[in-house]
């Protein structure tokens, strides 16, 4: 889990970025909907739902918008039909990336995805060959005290809890997220972040000529209209980051 923390530095640098472009509610709203085809539209049985409505709501997306978009999954809207479909490949330095796409058109983020990969120093793998390396969990990136994080964190059914710098990164399984979040924010504990997301077993270290080249491919993948998320299994030293970004 070393080195999340720092992802999510990257992510929320680029989610700043993004709302700014109007990207980043087109891509809470694509979640709101999948989970919602998925799970059902009541998110007190789902939990993935829960979780994509929260973060539409951390990230202001209006209460209309979240309704139509959990109709639209449940199909009491029409609207455009989402296919989830998972590439995999490889960045400079070797670092695996999983990348998740929903699209109403295959060919289009195949091949979108494809030439971003191919021409930015990357390659893409056959099916399976990343994914093994990465497990989905639920995620959430906390500030407080320590008593109180772990108190809470534990209580409310975490399964890890480690220092990262003057945050908490927290691990749960994935039900549990909304219910670990819950407890945290009634300990009066800061959420700076809670996702769903897929954790990688290993970690590849990043040194600083590779880290820009890999940093540019993650963000234009990301960039691309039908991916929805970008998961590696990088390492980058603070030092290293801190001339990056």
């Amino acid at each position: 889990m070393s080195g999340h923390s720092k992802w999510h530095s990257i992510k929320h640098k680029k989610a700043a970025k993004d709302s700014k472009r109007g990207k980043l509610f087109g891509k809470l709203v694509k979640a709101i909907e999948i989970t919602a085809r998925e799970g059902g539209g009541d998110p007190t049985g789902n939990a993935s739902l829960a979780t994509a409505i929260q973060k539409a709501k951390d990230a202001s997306v209006p209460a209309d918008n979240i309704e139509r978009a959990i109709k639209r999954g449940t199909g009491e809207m029409e609207g455009v039909t989402y296919e989830e479909i998972w590439y995999e490949g490889y960045a400079p330095g070797g670092v695996a990336l999983y990348v998740q796409i929903l699209t109403d058109n295959r060919n289009r983020a195949a091949a979108d995805v494809r030439s971003t990969f191919t021409r930015n120093g990357g390659s893409l793998g056959e099916p399976g060959s990343v994914a093994y390396l990465f497990t989905q969990q639920g995620y959430i990136l906390a500030t407080g005290p320590e008593d109180d994080v772990m108190l809470a964190a534990l209580d409310g059914g975490a399964d890890d809890v480690r220092p990262s710098g003057d945050q908490w990164e927290i691990v749960t399984a994935p039900a549990e997220l909304p219910t670990v979040r819950a407890a945290l924010e009634a300990a009066g504990v800061t959420i700076d972040d809670a996702e769903l997301t897929q954790l990688p077993s290993v970690t590849v270290p990043v040194d600083g000529a590779t880290a820009p080249k890999l940093l540019r491919l993650v963000d234009l993948l990301d960039d691309l209209d039908d991916v929805q998320a970008v998961f590696g299994n990088f390492d980058i030293s603070d030092e290293v980051m801190a001339e990056v970004l």
